[in-house]
């Protein structure tokens, strides 16, 4: 085939030097350490568990791209920074994404077409999806080597902006804007559950149920694990509640205030507000209640924060089943939660899970799960690769931008193919340390 290399390209000079530039390097890459990532992948089969889930109903003597090239296509160039399905008009001719998607590279033989993509986006039924969002539990499950003692489980929903005309659009009032509104389940760092829901819902909406499903999962494979349950007062509903209560599992959950609770609260507010007038400092006072609004079951413990500043008042509820001290459970579980909020906004911004811009619904919740898959992947790197490193706890762009974006020449012959990195890279160190380490063969459960 005839390459057209175009005319060389003149910049201003440096000194007596002319600078030129042509398009004649050869197969360049500016995404060779996504090699790790199809690393990753090896070792913990992802990519296979989730294209076993879906079902191909092309003519086998007509397919030209198998599903599980597409999938890794679709969902390690998301893990490299291209968001949408447009980018792989360029892409699909990309030798390093050949590379690690395992279909071999071919100039002659480029990867799946926007078009193509799109087709396996939109024809994903709901049955395929739920065994698909089976994929990232199990992926939980297999990612420890012992059975843990206890985990927590952080339920919270955010908004995912819509700009079009999508199934399952509408105006929320609290967002100020037309989206979704998906629940994200993680515990710690990882992913269990990423389901994507219109915004018209109250924001607990189906939590219970997706609890149900992973409690009775997880104490299949782990009988005597202990499991608690961290939202804000977005979940608080008795119905969870009474539920756990009955399935032997802890909560810890944010409760909205009203004038009950400030009532009771008021022995611990009042003292509060008289040593601040004292001191002109902060005042945090920790007490418990017992309180049970008019649609409960039965009165529960209340956790009262009743905190004083220059502000004013700012008292926090907290209902729980759970024993020990009210400050410690408050600082040291509850407010953990936060860290969560981490983890969505580094799905949503650096693996682009907002990125729902199909017509239909289903079509989303598939994009919503492959931005999920992507971030299973930069999850296990920074777990697997990465602890005790300078990027331990780095998110998924800083990973990316030091990792993933090396220069680097693609050399093919019939028995091996050379990526030859560029000789300037300043964590040569550390991605040789990563290598080694993803290159060993994972421990035998216990």
């Amino acid at each position: 085939m005839t390459e057209c290399s175009g005319l060389p390209l003149t910049f201003s000079r440096l000194g007596r030097r002319n600078i030129h530039a042509d398009f004649n390097g050869g197969q360049l890459t500016s995404d060779a350490g996504a090699v790790l990532l199809r690393q990753v992948d090896r070792r913990i089969g992802l990519l296979d568990a989730l294209a076993a889930c879906i079902p191909d109903p092309r003519d086998p003597a007509k397919i030209t791209h198998d599903l599980r090239t597409m999938l890794a296509q679709r969902v390690f160039a998301i893990a490299m920074g291209y968001e949408d399905g447009n980018d792989h008009q360029d892409l699909r001719n990309d030798a390093l994404l050949q590379l690690i998607t395992e279909r071999g590279i071919d100039p002659a033989q480029p990867l799946a077409s926007p078009a193509t993509l799109c087709r396996l986006e939109n024809r994903l039924g709901r049955r395929t999806l739920a065994k698909i969002a089976e994929v990232f539990v199990e992926q939980f499950i297999a990612a420890h080597d012992r059975p843990p003692e206890e985990i927590v489980l952080d339920f919270d929903a955010t908004d995912d902006a819509v700009h079009g005309k999508q199934e399952g659009r509408f105006f929320h009032g609290f967002y100020d804007h037309y989206c979704f509104l998906p629940l994200y389940v993680f515990c710690g760092d990882q992913l269990l559950a990423a389901y994507l829901r219109p915004s018209k819902i109250d924001a607990a909406k189906h939590s219970r149920a997706i609890l149900k499903l992973l409690v009775r999962r997880l104490r299949q494979v782990w009988p005597d694990v202990r499991i608690v349950v961290r939202a804000d007062s977005g979940f608080c509903r008795w119905r969870l509640l009474r539920w756990c209560d009955r399935h032997d599992v802890g909560y810890v959950i944010g409760l909205a205030r009203n004038l009950v609770l400030q009532r009771l609260a008021d022995p611990w507010r009042t003292q509060a507000a008289e040593r601040f007038e004292r001191t002109g400092e902060k005042q945090r006072l920790f007490g418990e209640v017992t309180y049970a609004a008019g649609t409960w079951d039965r009165p529960r413990r209340v956790i009262v924060k009743a905190e004083h500043n220059a502000q004013g008042a700012n008292p926090r509820f907290v209902v729980t089943n759970l024993p020990g001290d009210p400050q410690e459970l408050y600082e040291q579980v509850y407010c953990q939660r936060g860290e969560m909020e981490n983890r969505i906004k580094e799905q949503q911004l650096d693996l682009f899970a907002a990125r729902t811009s199909c017509h239909a619904f289903a079509a989303n919740q598939f994009r919503l799960l492959l931005s999920s898959a992507a971030y299973v992947l930069m999850e296990s790197l920074r777990r697997l690769g990465l602890p005790g490193t300078e990027l331990a706890r780095a998110q998924s762009g800083t990973i990316r931008l030091k990792l993933l974006k090396i220069g680097a020449r693609i050399c093919c012959s019939v028995r091996r193919v050379v990526l030859h990195l560029a000789g300037g890279y300043p964590l040569k160190q550390l991605f040789a340390a990563v290598v080694t380490r993803l290159c060993q063969p994972a421990p035998a459960p216990t």
